[in-house]
């Protein structure tokens, strides 16, 4: 039984008492925690020895994890409850909380990130990245799409083949002076490429069924902004799709692609999402690159 007085000095440490109500709720490893908590693993690893010691957290092994869990007293229950509710985190950690476990749920993403990155390592005819893409761009049913940051264009003449009207922004003068040029060569009338910012790109208000951000939300001054606004162009039960970067380290970005943002932590881009207004929100590594840097793709999806 934990000493009552030494557990309560564990939980008088804010980081401590935000692990443990955590695991009270959820059994949880190393690196749930610091998507959660948005901290180091070593800090993490360091508190949840202190909180093992005292005995008010147990852990298993599962695979090359430990998974922790609380073992909260019954005296102190209703006081690391009440006092973990008094913490300015305590919502945000709830709501990464919520979206960790819908990931857990999700078995055929789980099953898919293991095929990951053996798609392509041996030749067969036929099959490629880009086939794929197209083909799956091919079922898509949406009347009107818009493709924020579209460059040149390419995802916009793939989607033009089946949309009814798709709107592509940028806000190069040239990207958009090709672009309009291509779709007229490959005679994609419903392709129209506007002149435009993606934190305010010229769209009405609830006009669009699906919107895309790819690879270009860490070009935007603000991310939450970009993401507002297409929340602001989608109809209701429109549906949002971004494809962008992991957070990286690799700084060369700023100057060699123009990047604003290395990227994003998945919970953190999640939690942006939710914020602007979108529910349904659902992420995934779907890409890792073998060579140097070692980019990942994150992918999110939302709905209004």
């Amino acid at each position: 039984m934990p000493s009552i007085l030494n557990s309560l000095k564990m939980i008088s440490d804010p980081t401590r008492l935000r692990i443990l109500r955590l695991l009270g709720k959820e059994s949880l490893s190393v690196a749930e925690l610091q998507q959660i908590l948005g901290m180091g693993q070593s800090r993490i690893s360091t508190q949840l020895s202190q909180l093992k010691k005292e005995g008010l957290v147990a852990d298993q092994r599962s695979g090359k994890n430990n998974i922790y869990s609380a073992q909260i007293p019954p005296a102190l229950e209703k006081i690391v409850r009440e006092a973990g509710s008094e913490l300015p985190e305590c919502e945000k950690d709830h709501s990464s909380l919520r979206h960790i476990l819908r990931k857990r749920k999700d078995q055929v993403r789980a099953y898919f990130d293991e095929l990951a990155g053996k798609f392509g390592r041996e030749y067969v005819p036929g099959r490629s990245w880009k086939g794929l893409a197209e083909a799956m761009l091919k079922i898509l049913n949406y009347d009107v799409v818009a493709d924020l940051g579209a460059g040149e264009g390419t995802l916009s003449q793939l989607i033009a083949q089946r949309a009814k009207k798709v709107i592509a922004i940028d806000n190069s003068e040239k990207m958009v002076e090709f672009g309009q040029k291509l779709a007229k060569e490959n005679n994609l009338p419903n392709l129209e490429y506007r002149l435009g910012d993606i934190e305010s790109p010229p769209i009405d208000d609830s006009s669009v069924d699906l919107a895309i951000l790819s690879q270009a939300l860490h070009h935007a001054e603000s991310p939450a902004k970009a993401l507002a606004e297409a929340h602001r162009i989608l109809k209701p039960g429109g549906r949002l799709i971004v494809l962008d970067l992991l957070q990286h380290t690799f700084e060369k970005a700023r100057e060699l692609y123009y990047d604003t943002w290395l990227g994003f932590p998945e919970v953190e881009l999640a939690e942006m999402i939710a914020g602007v207004g979108f529910s349904d929100v659902e992420t995934a590594i779907v890409d890792r690159e073998e060579i140097p840097p070692n980019f990942q793709t994150l992918l999110a999806s939302a709905v209004k």
